[in-house]
């Protein structure tokens, strides 16, 4: 039994989207899981002055995986997490490190920047081996 060239073409694309859908969802699940991203959240969730400029609850979204800022190699790794509450919105900036493959992820600076333009410092390393993190 054959089946109908617009049939085939109709569900291969329909299998594709979903293919697509769920590497775009494990992507994003990564990013989440990682230490790097874990940590600098809890520095956002646990800094008065920037709960207050966002507000409460906070909504934590997904990366845009198309800008530019978000980079993440074997050593380094930069992100922009957008985030949001109540009262604003903005971008949660995140730069980490690791001196050699399979080592501790070591948090270089986290930043929140609202959509007025405001910067709230996070987290800036005050020493050596000041704020390490597990492996992933």
């Amino acid at each position: 039994m054959s089946v109908p060239l617009g049939k085939q073409v109709f569900f291969t694309g329909v299998v594709a989207s979903g293919g697509c859908a769920l590497l775009y969802y494990l992507i994003q699940k990564t990013f989440s899981r990682a230490s790097y991203y874990q940590l600098a959240l809890e520095h956002l969730h646990s800094h008065p002055e920037a709960l207050e400029a966002l507000g409460t609850p906070l909504n934590v979204h997904y990366l845009r995986l198309t800008d530019k800022y978000n980079f993440v190699d074997i050593a380094d790794a930069k992100l922009k997490i957008p985030v949001s509450g109540p009262k604003s919105e903005g971008y949660l900036y995140v730069t980490s490190s690791r001196d050699a493959p399979f080592k501790r992820w070591n948090l270089q600076e986290v930043f929140l920047e609202l959509k007025d333009g405001q910067q709230i410092p996070l987290f800036k390393p005050s020493g050596e081996n000041s704020n390490e993190l597990k492996k992933e």
